[in-house]
């Protein structure tokens, strides 16, 4: 009955508005004060235990890289490489854009830099090339959610520290069904704009193609670097993540000259409040897991759905259905920390690949940023747009049915999270 207390006390402060990372610390703090033994400074400890965990290092690193690259102007670059892929196809400029999405989130890491970097381009191009707003903020927002999947991301690093599982396997079984993503996105595009007759741009021909791919080079080898080295062996992925930053800034200030050193101080700045913020949620989400652990949750819940002898789809179908709920009222960081250690025991229990699980939840993520009412995603392309909250919500539903079909692919073919794992470690 307390821990229906815990979870009550939660979502009422969820409701009225109060912002999750004070969400979950005061019910945590509240409860262990309360319903159990322990001090009250036991939250300011778990608070402290929160900057041990060096796996999380790699967050704000993979933060300040994104800072660069859009400040840096390597969006742009990889905008027009997109363009001269598959801009000759039927709404080829909005293919471009999924494209560009899928491109820049494997640089990034983070969904709502993916957006600000492409939609803040791509969305007053495709509107004065003839698309319609609605069409073009639905496809982008939708997009950009595919920073969450396709590696480097957060949420990823999240989830393995939660479950204490490799950052680099999780990385590397994000790849296919990040691919898989974006090509059902490519696919819905191309169908609805060639059904909408929408606008399509002339072929440029190969010369132009390459000197496109050219100028995005020094982007695109930023994935190689990352992925790679972390396969390799070459550095871990915190490591990874450093040096993610690093070149960033390198090719943003030297090979590009898009910044001057006088720029470097802002994007610091910028980098160090969305840190802030972030790793807040995360220290506080903490709390919450170290509450939910130390009232034995994890395991009397594993407990009691096994007794139920469930079959591993249904489980899966459960797990897909409360995380899409928990998507609609929570940040995605905070979601895996509290539910991945209550997943994780009964996933290995029916004997499903706990990576797997993994990748299933992170593309949950994906479909919460452009949930409301917490969807980041919705809200950066309102900004962007000048549309309102509802507004964009509707253009995006389309793409949101697009996600979901995907979603339901990834979780009942572990083929497609498993192999490269498989193959290569």
């Amino acid at each position: 009955m307390s821990t229906l207390i815990l979870f009550i006390g939660l979502i009422f402060l969820l409701l009225i508005g109060v912002p999750i990372a004070i969400s979950l610390g005061f019910s945590s703090m509240v409860y262990t004060w309360v319903h159990t033994d322990d001090p009250i400074i036991i939250i300011a400890q778990k608070l402290f235990d929160t900057m041990e965990h060096t796996t999380l290092l790699a967050i704000p690193f993979f933060i300040l890289s994104s800072h660069f690259l859009t400040t840096g102007g390597v969006s742009q670059r990889l905008i027009e490489f997109a363009k001269a892929m598959v801009g000759w196809m039927n709404g080829g400029l909005a293919i471009a854009g999924v494209v560009a999405c899928l491109l820049f989130a494997a640089i990034s890491g983070s969904s709502p830099a993916t957006v600000v970097a492409i939609g803040s381009i791509m969305i007053p191009g495709m509107i004065q090339a003839g698309y319609s707003k609605e069409f073009a903020v639905g496809v982008i927002a939708t997009s950009g959610s595919l920073g969450i999947l396709i590696p480097p991301s957060i949420p990823m690093i999240v989830y393995a520290d939660a479950v204490e599982e490799s950052v680099g396997k999780m990385f590397i079984a994000g790849i296919l069904p990040g691919l898989l993503m974006g090509s059902f996105l490519v696919f819905a595009t191309w169908f609805a704009a060639r059904k909408m007759n929408m606008p399509r741009e002339p072929f440029q021909g190969f010369a132009h193609l390459f000197k496109t791919f050219r100028e995005a080079f020094w982007g695109l080898l930023l994935i190689f670097i990352v992925v790679g080295g972390i396969y390799g062996g070459v550095f871990t992925p915190t490591e990874a993540a450093a040096v993610a930053a690093v070149y960033s800034a390198f090719i943003a200030l030297f090979v590009h000259h898009d910044m001057e050193i006088s720029d470097v101080p802002h994007v610091l700045l910028d980098s160090a409040k969305m840190t802030a913020v972030l790793l807040f949620i995360i220290a506080c989400a903490m709390i919450f897991a170290h509450v939910l652990t130390e009232e034995q949750i994890p395991q009397n819940l594993a407990q009691t759905v096994m007794e139920g002898n469930p079959s591993p789809w249904m489980f899966l179908l459960m797990v897909n259905v409360i995380l899409w709920f928990a998507g609609d009222f929570m940040e995605p960081s905070a979601i895996l920390l509290i539910l991945a250690p209550l997943f994780h025991p009964i996933a290995v229990n029916l004997g499903i690949d706990p990576i797997h699980l993994g990748i299933i939840m992170t593309t949950n993520m994906e479909v919460g940023m452009i949930t409301p009412p917490v969807g980041l995603n919705l809200y950066v392309a309102a900004g962007l747009s000048g549309m309102s909250l509802g507004a964009v919500t509707r253009a995006a539903l389309p793409w949101m049915g697009v996600l979901i079909a995907a979603l339901v692919v990834i979780t009942y073919v572990p083929w497609l999270s498993l192999v490269l794992v498989d193959k290569l470690f």
